[in-house]
């Protein structure tokens, strides 16, 4: 990380205690967001808000970030990512995605997956057709705008990550599936 830790006071301790309960230790990200626990704080409130609420299945949701963290290499939140829509479908399928593939998706997955990607790197480029893909593929226009917002979130924790050259935590990759470990080959140096 290209920060030095912020310093230890009762936010960020909270912050960290409750990284370390949920997965057993405190995540690399966790450090470099807690510069500002406050916006951190109400970043994930906003994304705990939207996937609680929102009409599209885990699956689905787990595609789509899948989907932003191979297109913008982000090796963190691809193995993270990438190990959970391995758990929804298969290993091949989350490789595929990680890749820009849409390789054993179904036609719903395959359009959010292209839009997903889309959105990461070039929202200027989006068209009506790119719309009436996800309607024809059976999105609603409200799901439609719960999938970009997902996938502008990551978008966003992806770069401030990145930015900030936070390292994939070894326990995500420890945790990952052969496969996805195999095909994150991009990233930060500690891979």
């Amino acid at each position: 990380m290209f920060v030095t830790e912020p310093p230890l006071d009762a936010p960020v301790s909270a912050a960290y205690a409750a990284s370390a309960a949920e997965t057993g230790h405190v995540m690399n990200y966790v450090h470099a967001w807690a510069w500002r626990q406050d916006v951190t704080d109400a970043f994930g409130d906003a994304r705990s808000l939207l996937s609680g609420t929102t009409s599209l299945s885990p699956r689905e949701i787990a595609v789509i970030n899948t989907a932003v963290a191979g297109s913008r290499d982000d090796a963190a939140c691809a193995f993270a990512w990438g190990t959970r829509l391995a758990a929804e479908t298969d290993e091949t399928t989350a490789v595929s995605v990680l890749r820009g593939s849409t390789m054993g998706l179904d036609q719903r997955g395959q359009a959010l997956a292209r839009w997903a990607r889309l959105v990461a790197t070039d929202p200027n480029a989006t068209t009506q057709a790119d719309i009436d893909e996800l309607r024809e593929a059976g999105l609603d226009d409200r799901a439609i705008a719960e999938a970009t917002m997902l996938a502008a979130f990551r978008l966003a924790f992806t770069a401030v990550n990145d930015a900030l050259g936070v390292d994939a935590d070894d326990e995500l990759i420890t945790a990952a599936p052969a496969e996805v470990r195999a095909a994150v080959t991009f990233g930060r140096a500690a891979l």
